[in-house]
């Protein structure tokens, strides 16, 4: 090897250290953040996100890296990130069995729900195309590799981007403030262009989401039905998505608090199916679990019953626990007192009961499993690996290729923790 190559291979090494330490502090100081900085970890979900899923796991070597497309003709249409970029989208084309099925995740990472929250968004990736990568990694359900995606790796994939903050689900402005609440719009405009890059010829299609995404492909599923004809084979899948209104630890509700904010701010209203706002407020209709039952296409829903992301910043926020009586628990399960397991017990019972009645149709499918994770599908060690979670022996990447095949009906609901040792708890520092 040449002076030259290694010069660049310690540059390399260098490079990925120093992210890599920049991204531990940075989580640090959220987790250390307390509730009268600028801007809340709850208002700040991009970034945790970005620990929770891909960015935070052991992406291959090898991963396949997809380049970024602007929807160019979006700004006509007023469909605009926050700070008025066009939005975007990355796709992977598909080949061979696979050529004429679509693959679509929609991004997830948090929401804003006031002015000051919003404004700092704007100035993040989850609010600006401009600060967009270029480039992601396509692992877990998007990858290309038969291998890692068993039922998925020849289709095409595409990641459509998060930058309005409202699960693509908002419609309003606020020109004070320099903010465009797009996210309806984003979406329709983003499946308009896919349409007309050949998914209007799909025999097979998918719509995916994690955690926000994972709210927003419940929010769109029958929409996204609708712009195929009946031949063709639609399906749903919400990943972590299934946001749960319950009390906090104080006995408050900070999620439904925070929701509302979202909705209200963002105009979501419109945009809420009129099967649960002719009988519910439109809060409580941004709340997944009063909406799957009426959700006419097939959808799969996959969640931890500890849905790490809720344990944090829904059940037990700094907030609701002003003495720090949950800060080591919520980082780790394995420190939780007796007490808060029965809590989050408690937690999981709402969540099993919110999805009884969707889970006695048989077309839907169900993978709750019984650990401290978020986003199981977009990560190749959770989605399909040699020590990947399984609930009666299956993991997550084949309940859901037998549920979207019709070769098997899945309703997997794991028993309480402790009892699932294939689970790959989320531990933060």
């Amino acid at each position: 090897m040449g002076k030259l190559a290694e010069i660049g291979v310690v540059f390399c090494v260098l490079f990925v250290l120093s992210r890599w330490v920049a991204e531990s502090s940075e989580l640090d100081a959220f987790f250390n953040r307390n509730s009268s900085s600028d801007v809340s970890f709850l208002e700040s979900m991009s970034h945790l996100e970005s620990v929770y899923g891909v960015a935070a796991a052991a992406v291959p070597p090898d991963a396949l890296m997809v380049g970024l497309t602007l929807v160019q003709g979006a700004a006509a249409k007023g469909a605009v990130c926050l700070d008025g970029t066009l939005p975007g989208y990355h796709l992977h084309r598909g080949f061979g069995t696979g050529a004429n099925s679509w693959l679509i995740q929609l991004e997830g990472g948090g929401w804003c729900n006031n002015l000051r929250s919003c404004i700092y968004r704007k100035k993040t990736h989850r609010g600006s195309s401009t600060l967009f990568e270029k480039q992601i990694p396509f692992t877990g359900l998007l990858s290309n590799k038969a291998e890692e995606n068993p039922d998925f790796f020849n289709w095409n994939r595409v990641k459509v981007r998060y930058c309005d903050g409202a699960s693509f689900a908002g419609d309003s402005e606020n020109k004070a403030a320099g903010l465009q609440f797009r996210g309806h719009r984003i979406w329709r405009a983003a499946v308009e262009d896919l349409m007309s890059k050949g998914m209007h010829n799909a025999n097979q299609a998918l719509l995916s989401g994690c955690s926000a995404g994972g709210l927003a492909s419940i929010l769109h599923c029958d929409e996204f039905r609708g712009l195929f004809p009946g031949s063709t084979k639609v399906k749903c899948l919400s990943d972590a998505g299934l946001f749960m209104d319950v009390a906090d630890v104080s006995g408050g509700r900070t999620l439904r608090s925070f929701f509302a904010g979202v909705v209200s701010l963002q105009g979501v209203k419109e945009n809420l199916p009129s099967t649960c706002t002719d009988h519910l407020d439109p809060t409580s209709c941004f709340f997944p679990q009063n909406l799957i039952s009426s959700i006419k296409t097939p959808l799969f829903i996959l969640n931890a019953a500890y849905d790490s992301w809720q344990v944090q910043e829904s059940l037990a926020p700094a907030t609701a626990d002003p003495q720090g009586t949950w800060h080591d628990c919520k980082l780790n399960n394995e420190r939780c007192s007796a007490s808060q397991i029965q809590f989050l017990q408690d937690f999981r019972n709402h969540m099993v009961s919110a999805v009884r009645s969707f889970s006695g149709s048989k077309q839907n499918g169900l993978f709750l499993n019984s650990c401290f994770a978020h986003c199981q599908s977009e990560r190749q060690d959770t989605w399909f690996a040699d020590d990947s979670p399984i609930i009666n022996n299956k993991p997550v990447a084949l309940a859901v290729g037998d549920w979207y095949f019709d070769r098997a009906t899945v309703k997997a609901v794991d028993c309480a923790y402790p009892c699932d040792r294939t689970c790959h708890n989320l531990v933060f520092k």
